[in-house]
């Protein structure tokens, strides 16, 4: 059984709300630097606050483009990238342009995501997939597609969409997502018991609002 501070540290500890606020983001970062949490996870305008209040953390920038919904021309999601990283993100979480995917249009996605990761380089490129709103058979062309890719995780949700990650889709991605790529989960992981029940399925990387806050009240009630 894990404990609470082993999955912090493959947490990132997350806030994307549209009206987040420099205090609330200033707040994230102090709570992970506390908690230990791998990063924290950003709108890409907070990146240049969070490179200046995280100089002396471990804890890294993770940042968001063509969020929420992936609609955005290739070229948009290029330049998002690569000021993200100009501002000091370490890692992208991009979400990939399901129109492509209900269209089978799987080699423009990989066109897409290759692009994308070429821009990134060595930092990290997580692909969003937004599970929710695939089919099984859309689902397994995506792990093709982001195995393929270069890119250095799938992850299941935005958090926007109608639901998160579920131990079903995480099963499937594992079973057909190649040796190259990690996984993240993200969306409605509200309570360790699910984040050690991903992480026995294959997860390495969890995106959550909630863990740290249930952590510190678990702190207080002991």
């Amino acid at each position: 059984m894990l404990i609470k501070e082993d999955i912090l540290k493959i947490v990132d500890h997350t806030l994307l709300k549209p009206v987040a606020t420099k205090s609330n983001i200033n707040s994230l970062c102090e709570e992970a630097t506390l908690a230990g949490t791998f990063s924290v996870c950003v709108p890409p305008s907070f990146v240049p606050f969070c490179k200046k209040k995280l100089s002396n953390s471990d804890v890294k920038i993770c940042t968001v483009i063509g969020f929420p919904n992936g609609y955005s021309t290739v070229k948009t999601k290029i330049f998002e990238a690569e000021d993200a990283l100009a501002n000091g993100a370490d890692e992208i979480d991009m979400v990939i342009n399901l129109g492509f995917v209900k269209d089978k249009k799987y080699k423009e996605e990989l066109n897409e995501i290759s692009q994308i990761k070429k821009v990134c380089g060595n930092n990290i490129l997580k692909v969003i997939v937004e599970t929710c709103y695939l089919t099984e058979e859309e689902k397994i062309e995506m792990c093709k597609v982001v195995t393929n890719s270069g890119a250095d995780y799938i992850k299941t949700s935005t958090g926007f969409g109608p639901s998160g990650a579920t131990i079903e889709d995480v099963k499937l991605i594992k079973k057909y997502i190649g040796n190259n790529v990690k996984i993240k989960v993200a969306g409605g992981i509200s309570d360790f018991s699910l984040a050690e029940k991903f992480i026995n399925l294959g997860a390495t990387r969890i995106g959550s609002s909630k863990l740290v806050g249930l952590a510190k009240k678990l702190i207080n009630t002991v």
